[in-house]
């Protein structure tokens, strides 16, 4: 015997069949087999026959008999079958000690919900009938050819099973399953089980009319004659119970029904799509959908719409029939005649010759479902029922041959073809799609964000691969789709239009706005075995870094190189290096790394140095303009102007190093005419030129260049005077060189103002670092004030000449920033003579200032403060559609042409440096502050700020801070003027108003404002009107006005009030301390906005994470306090161990907090209710017995008595959380257990504890003080009148929560709740026991079960005054001696309820016995 593979050969007796065996040698074979004893390697077993459910072969055995001990009544309520495992889910590690009978039983607990009691039906008296008898042996065979459907087509083919069934049917007369049409009515099917017949629209009770008979019960199954009857009844008795519900229950329990069953089943019968029966007029389709949801009135929405990316392909339905086929294709129908000499064309092949056919017309497609978008070769959309030509190149696609345009799909397949042109043209198509994409030309046509999907389908792996393209045309639309996908064209043009204004040059950051989710896997880790940033970022794939930053994605796909590679080797044409460019200077604007490692990007800038901003070029170059290689290129200077604002750092290695100021030089010395470019280029290299210059003077930086080009400087500036024609074509260009030349005078001046006192450092430093003073000094800069006076004179006669106002307008900002400037920096100089001076301002102030103020088109510029602002506009600021967390934007889509704050009608610009001016003299000369009242008390002025105190903008917007620079000048000239002028007094109130709701709209770096505004204006009692002449009386009127006639305030508002107005010194201290952890970035603020040029280290704003103050910042003092001192669990530290000075602190706080209160609830109204009750709650929880501090009680007594007016209280909501916190309810407990530990039986406290237990929050707080805290029952002994809150809210409506109520009862019959010890609760526990137990409303078994417990046990209670009570409570009543009236008996209907429940109970005992 030998054995190879598993498989056994004996040799000379078994040998393996042959082919040309014969059925004797097999036989033979088996014989021998059989004869040799040998056990046989295959076994025979018989399988279980599913239809008997045993074996059988064994007969006799014993069945095994499955019972369920125990089984309820009721079908327990069915959920969804879990998802299904993974097959290697089933691979994991079993214990040899484990049970599988007991692993069965522990996982398989669902046998009651899929089985319950069972009644068999009475089928004694049910005929049994006999199959009929046949002479056939067998039955008779069915042909296809005998099966001749009678049942018309429904649409699909039909089983001949099917079609014997249907004919079955219709012979019985029954309804067909499947849509089986009768004259004169239509059906369709929305399931396979349900019909709807839609002949007429029926009323909406008689939808599920019992004359259309049952739909979802067959009756199969049931047998018998009566089997018809029977099916009708439980139709009936169905359809009773639906008649029955009301709207609102019909809707419930589909949902309930819907939350069982398996979403995915759902969603696969809603698209179903019903079919459609043959020789219905197109009128009832149309009409269909709409019919059916009129049909089934509340059923399921057969129509809903999904939100879908535009390129997935929903399943549409058509408006019209299906077109009629083409007859086949005839020889006269061809284009070409065949002719007999050609071969194998004797014979005409119509199905071959389709394809030369002429495409079907686009059939009109009514649906409300979303359809694949197409796009023609300029990115506009397509729609389906245009009919364009086929020469236009647009049907080139398989699918949907009949409809013109690429889908987003087709066009990512096209590029990657390996036909060049294709690539190409795919390429460039989805540039144009992007372009109109990010200027949101989309929104109306498509669903979603086309960007979005075009990232998440890989847009950005596809344009760097196609970036490595050896063929220049493929490799430039690829760079051209790049810029269109990175660079915003509006968000460009608004920030360069925005640099010439007050602080114009910084930015922020363009950094993602969504946070990535932090990795539990280091948690618990000690500090030194976590992993870095860097390290967790090197671990990330390329996509996962793309998806949460576009920006870093691409960076890591080494883009930079390849970039440089295209500008230095491939050097393609003037477009594709003009969207290099601006590529580059949005990758730079990301962050200060990203511009780093375009600095540090081998040859990168020395190319664009080199190649687009040369110092010689030749004026022959400029012939073919093909080419922009050795030419000055403004965009070029632009991105070294972006890469500068990154930091001072780069600024001086783009001078020093990289021969930035060479360039400046070059650029600048001679006039725009005699650079032998175009002039509208050479005048925006000029110009952008400038602007870098601005960029490094704002640092203190090349203003050695200044001294050296001082003549030219001037003499550019001195040409302003020329009038200006709005026909030049290049005036909108000369009007931006002057702007940025006056932006780079403002910078030399302000760095020149700090020359003295670096200088003054450098000698007192004695060796400590100091910056160096720089080469400019203040009398470099003297002359040019006199020529910029002239020019403001000069704008101020231009603007009565219509011709000369629109570019007059443009260049006054850029001069009265000068000024400002100007003077601002004066006044800090050691030759400064303020008397000498005041002669020289009142002279500007006379002829240039006041008739600019009260000039007909400043007004009319000045009416379009609210339409133009973003503050009172916020839905201008909203982010666009396609903007995306992973590629932010400014969103400034619109704003140039649409009006927005930086249009060119905007007022923001001349009335922002305008106030900076006036601010600016008023702090020199007093006196002048007067004569601009007129500014302030424009109506269109005061009408905008009232606007931004009701507004509420989107606070991530970043050109906001520039509306804020004019708000916070608004504020400090009305420092000036309200302490004196009585007619601008007038509008205090509103000023304070603004300057509170501004301070949590204060974005970072504007941390130098908010001080200001804190230190000037929001604590100053001159803009707190309310606090004089009779403030404080007022408010206690309106406060014993607001109390009922039998529960006064405990405290009256007017002393606390006096006291606080008082305080208002001391409280700005707290707080200003309080904010002590911003100072280095108010510091920094300060040096950015007083021109500190030196001392500024970068032109990049903080990342724009939110405001710096939080919404809630007059609250930071109690949250700090707790933050400090506060235990987590609720226990608090004695007040000796509290910071120094903790109850002034608070004191301070809640006086502020009360001021607000009462005179700003309005500037409040960003908080929260339960927001302010939370922050409030800290009084108790940061230690053990501050709250009983006199004044800290006083003030809380207070502001409680203030959250529980009626308008506040109905808006305090507890069941949402509030921020910061995960919940309400951990804040409860926390002060549940801080209330057993150390509360005394304080009212106050108590009056915090009851609260949150009124009956419209959540049970759960109830359940937890009755349950958990039911010890603090007994010191909780707040007295009717000293709730501020109606007793009704805690007692209606009537507790509905069986196991609270069963602690209501519980806590009353132990003792632990007593009405000498918690008389509001006791209260609340009667009316809700005695409302339930004695409730008429019909209820389940279990709920009237426990009712009539509750009965018994009250009725057999030995505490006769508990039981008197339980029994014969009536209402409750606040002025009665108890709380509450009762009834002298109960009344008739309660005491036959009574004698029911104890009447059952004693036949239950007798027969018990």
């Amino acid at each position: 015997m030998a054995t190879t593979q598993g498989i056994t050969y004996y040799r000379g007796m078994i040998k393996r069949p042959k082919p040309t065996d014969s059925e004797a040698d097999i036989l033979r074979e088996q014989e021998t087999f059989l004869a040799s004893g040998t056990p046989s390697k295959v076994n025979v077993v018989r399988r279980t026959d599913k239809r008997t459910g045993h074996l059988e072969s064994a007969k006799g055995d014993q069945r095994d008999v499955v019972t369920i001990q125990d089984l309820p009544d009721d079908l327990p309520t069915l959920t969804p079958a879990p998802p299904k495992k993974s097959r290697l889910k089933g691979e994991r590690v079993r214990f040899e000690d484990e049970d599988p009978s007991e692993l069965l039983d522990r996982h398989d607990t669902h046998i009651s919900a899929v089985l319950s009691k069972i009644i068999e039906r009475d089928t004694s008296s049910t005929p049994v009938t006999l199959p009929a008898f046949t002479g056939l042996a067998f039955p008779k065979v069915l042909h296809r050819l005998e099966m001749e459907s009678p049942v018309p087509s429904t649409g699909g083919k039909r089983s001949i099973f099917a079609q014997q069934i249907a004919a079955q049917r219709i012979n019985e007369k029954k309804t067909p399953l499947y849509g089986v049409h009768s004259s004169g009515s239509k059906v369709v099917n929305v399931f396979p089980e349900c019909s709807v017949k839609m002949d007429e629209p029926p009323s909406r009770l008689d939808r599920f009319s019992a004359l259309a008979g049952p739909r979802l019960v067959s009756g199969q199954g049931l047998g018998g004659s009566d089997s018809t009857v029977e099916t009708l009844k439980i139709h009936q008795e169905n359809q009773a119970k639906v008649q029955a519900m009301s709207k609102e229950e019909i809707l419930e329990e589909q949902k309930r029904l819907l939350a069982q069953l398996d979403p995915k089943l759902v969603d696969f019968v809603r698209s179903r799509k019903a079919p459609r029966a043959p020789g219905s007029d197109s009128q009832d389709e149309r009409g269909r959908e709409q019919q059916l949801q009129e049909a089934i009135g509340t059923g399921v929405d057969t129509e809903e719409p999904m939100e879908r990316p535009v390129e997935e392909h929903m399943e549409a339905e058509d408006d019209e029939e299906d077109p009629t086929p083409q007859p086949p294709m005839k020889e006269e129908d061809l284009p070409v005649k065949p002719q007999k000499e050609w071969v194998h064309m004797d014979k005409l092949e119509p199905d071959k010759l389709e394809w030369i056919r002429d495409l079907p017309a686009p059939r009109r497609r009514g649906t409300k479902t979303a359809m694949q978008a197409r796009f023609d070769f300029s990115g506009n959309v397509i729609l389906p029922t245009m009919d364009l030509p086929t020469h236009l190149g647009l049907h080139h696609h398989g699918e949907e041959p009949e409809l013109a345009g690429y889908s987003l799909q087709e066009l990512f397949l096209l590029s990657r073809s390996q036909m060049t042109q294709q690539r190409s043209l795919a390429l460039s198509t989805l540039a144009h799609i992007l372009t109109k994409a990010r200027a949101s030309e989309f929104v109306a046509a498509l669903k979603g964000s086309v960007v979005a999907t075009l990232l998440d389908a890989g847009l950005l792996f596809l344009l760097r691969y196609s970036l490595d393209d050896n063929v220049e045309g493929v490799m430039s639309s690829a760079v051209q789709a790049l810029r269109a996908l990175l660079v915003s064209s509006d968000d460009e043009e608004c920030l360069d239009s925005t640099l010439s204004w007050l602080h114009g040059l910084a930015s922020f950051p363009l950094l993602p706005t969504a946070k990535e989710d932090e990795d539990d896997e280091d948690e618990g880790l000690p500090e030194v075995m976590r992993e870095t940033a860097e390290e967790k970022e090197e671990k990330k794939t390329d996509y996962d870094v793309a998806r949460t930053d576009v920006i870093k994605g691409i960076l890591r796909m080494k883009l930079l190189p390849r970039l440089r590679y295209i500008l230095e080797v491939v050097r393609p044409s003037p477009r594709v290096v003009q969207d290099v460019l601006a590529v580059l200077t949005r990758i730079a604007r990301h962050s200060s790394s990203a511009a780093t490692q375009v600095l540090d990007c081998p040859r990168l800038i020395e190319t664009v140095m080199s190649e687009f901003l040369p110092c010689t070029w030749a004026a022959s170059n400029l012939l073919g303009t093909q080419s922009v290689y050795g030419l000055p290129v403004a965009n070029a200077m632009k991105l070294l102007r972006v890469l500068a604002t990154a930091g001072r750092h780069a600024c001086a290695r783009l001078l020093n190093s990289l021969g930035a100021r060479e360039r400046l030089s070059r650029l600048l010395a001679p006039k725009p005419q005699e650079l032998q470019l175009e002039p509208g280029e050479a005048l925006r290299v000029s110009t952008e030129a400038y602007r870098l210059w601005a960029v490094a003077a704002s640092y203190g930086q090349a203003c050695d260049l200044y001294i050296d080009l001082y003549p030219i400087l001037v003499t550019v500036l001195q040409s302003a005077h020329r009038p200006w024609s709005p026909s030049e074509a290049l005036l909108p260009l000369e009007l931006q060189r002057l702007q940025a030349l006056l932006t780079l005078l403002t910078y030399v001046t302000n760095t020149a103002g700090c020359h003295q006192e670096l200088q003054t450092g450098l000698v007192s430093s004695q060796g400590a670092e100091c910056p160096p003073p720089p080469p400019v000094t203040w009398g470099h800069v003297t002359g040019l004030q006199p020529t910029v006076l002239g020019l403001l004179k000069g704008c101020v006669r231009a603007l009565g000449d219509p011709v000369q106002r629109e570019s007059t307008l443009r260049l006054l900002p850029s001069y009265l920033l000068y000024m400002g400037a100007f003077y601002s920096q004066l006044s800090a100089q050691s030759s400064f003579s303020p008397v000498e001076r005041l002669q020289e301002l009142e002279m500007l102030t006379s002829e240039v200032l006041v008739p600019l103020l009260s000039h007909e088109a400043v007004h009319r510029l000045i009416n379009n403060l609210k339409s133009c602002s973003a503050v009172c506009n916020p839905q201008s600021s909203f982010p666009g559609p396609e903007a995306l967390p992973s590629l932010p934007n400014l969103g400034c889509s619109g704003w140039m042409s649409a009006g927005g704050l930086a249009a060119l009608s905007s007022p923001f610009p001349l009335l922002t440096s305008l106030c900076y001016l006036l601010y600016t003299l008023t702090s020199i000369h007093r006196g002048l502050v007067r004569k601009f009242r007129s500014l302030l008390l424009l109506e269109a002025v005061v009408g905008y700020l009232r606007a931004c105190g009701q507004a509420k903008p989107t606070l991530s917007h970043c050109i906001l801070r520039h509306e804020h620079h004019l708000l916070y000048l608004i504020l400090r000239l009305a420092t000036r003027l309200v302490p004196s002028d009585p007619e601008v007094s007038k509008h205090a109130a509103l000023f304070h108003h603004v300057s509170l709701v501004m301070l949590p709209w204060l974005l970072p770096g504007s941390e130098y404002l908010a001080h200001e505004i804190m230190s000037t204006v929001v604590f100053n009692k001159d803009f707190i009107p309310e606090g004089q002449g009779g403030g404080p009386e007022a408010a206690d009127l309106s406060a014993l006005r607001l109390q009922d006639c039998s529960s006064p305030p405990l405290q009256t508002l007017g002393p606390l009030l006096r006291e606080a107005c008082v305080q208002l010194p001391s409280i700005r201290g707290c707080y200003l301390s309080h904010l002590a952890h911003l100072e280095p970035a108010a510091l920094s603020s300060r040096d950015y906005h007083l021109g500190r040029t030196p001392w500024l280290s970068t032109q990049l704003l903080p990342e724009l994470t939110g405001p710096s103050l939080p919404s809630d910042w007059p609250f930071l003092p109690l949250i700090s306090l707790y933050e400090r001192a506060g235990a987590p669990d609720g226990g608090g530290l004695q007040v000796e161990s509290l910071p120094e000075g903790s109850v002034q602190s608070v004191t301070h706080c809640l006086q502020w907090l009360l001021l607000l209160e009462v005179w700003r609830d309005q500037a409040l109204t960003v908080v929260l209710p339960v927001a302010k009750l939370a922050r409030l709650a800290c009084v108790f929880l940061c230690s053990s017995d501050l709250f009983l501090e006199r004044p800290v009680q006083r003030l809380t007594w207070a502001l409680f008595r203030m959250l529980t007016r009626p308008p506040q209280l109905e808006a305090l909501d507890l069941n949402s959380p509030p921020p910061g916190l995960a919940s309400f309810s951990d804040l409860y407990s926390a002060l549940m257990g801080q209330f057993e530990a150390v509360s005394f039986g304080d009212p106050l406290f108590g009056c915090f504890i009851l609260l949150p237990l009124q009956r419209r929050y959540s049970a759960t707080m109830r359940l937890g003080l009755f349950g958990e805290h039911a010890g603090l029952l007994r010191s909780l002994g707040v007295m009717l009148d000293q709730l501020a809150i109606p007793i009704e809210k805690f007692t209606s409506p009537p507790e509905d929560s069986l196991p609270l109520l069963r602690l209501y009862f519980r806590a009353l019959v132990t003792g632990a709740l007593r009405q000498c010890w918690c008389p509001v609760l006791y209260v609340v526990a009667l009316s809700h026991l005695n409302t339930f137990i004695f409730s008429q409303d019909t209820a389940s078994q279990q709920v009237e079960a426990v009712r009539r417990s509750l009965l018994r046990k009250t009725y057999y209670l030995t505490d006769e005054v508990l039981r008197r009570h339980l029994l014969l409570f009536r209402l409750p009543q606040k002025d009665a001696e108890m709380g509450f009236d009762t009834f002298d008996q109960l009344p008739p209907i309660r005491q036959r309820k009574l004698e029911t429940v104890l009447l059952a109970k004693g036949v239950s005992e007798s027969e018990g016995d």
